[in-house]
C-alpha cells in the first residue's frame, strides 16, 4: 500500500459558521459541497479541492487536541498574512526556519486548532 497524497483535515467545533469564515479570511479557503450527512459541517475547498472538513455540533467541552500537533498550509504573501492577523487581534509567531530560510507562521483557529502557513524564504517579514 503506498499513500498518494493528503487527503484533507477535520476540525472540530461548536460554531461552524465563525470556523467556515476563520478560514475563509485566513486562508481562502472557500466553502464547496459536501454530502447531505445528518450532523452540521461544511467543507473548505482550495483549488478544487476539499481540504477541511468543519465538523460542528461539539460542545466545547468535546474541542480537545489530540496526537496531531498541528495542519500546515503553503501560503502566499506573508506581508499581507501577518497584517491581517494583527488587523484581527490573532496572536500569531513567525519564524524562520533554520537552514531553509522557509518563513513559518503559528496560529490558533477558534476553536483551539494550531495552523501553521509557510511561505517561501524570498518573502520578507514587515519592518
Amino acid at each position: 500500500m503506498a499513500v498518494a497524497g493528503m487527503n484533507h483535515f477535520t476540525i472540530l467545533t461548536d460554531d461552524v459558521d465563525n470556523t467556515v469564515r476563520f478560514y475563509g479570511d485566513f486562508l481562502g479557503l472557500e466553502p464547496g459541497p459536501r454530502p447531505n450527512f445528518n450532523f452540521p459541517g461544511a467543507w473548505l475547498y482550495a483549488g478544487g479541492e476539499p481540504i477541511l472538513h468543519v465538523i460542528g455540533g461539539r460542545p466545547k467541552s468535546e474541542l480537545k487536541p489530540g496526537v496531531i500537533d498541528h495542519m500546515a498550509f503553503s501560503g502566499k504573501d506573508l506581508d499581507a498574512t501577518l497584517s491581517a492577523l494583527k488587523a484581527r487581534k490573532v496572536a500569531y509567531e513567525c519564524r524562520q526556519q533554520a537552514g531553509t530560510g522557509l518563513w513559518q507562521v503559528f496560529f490558533f483557529d477558534p476553536n483551539g486548532a494550531k495552523v501553521e502557513l509557510d511561505f517561501p524564504a524570498s518573502e520578507r517579514v514587515p519592518g
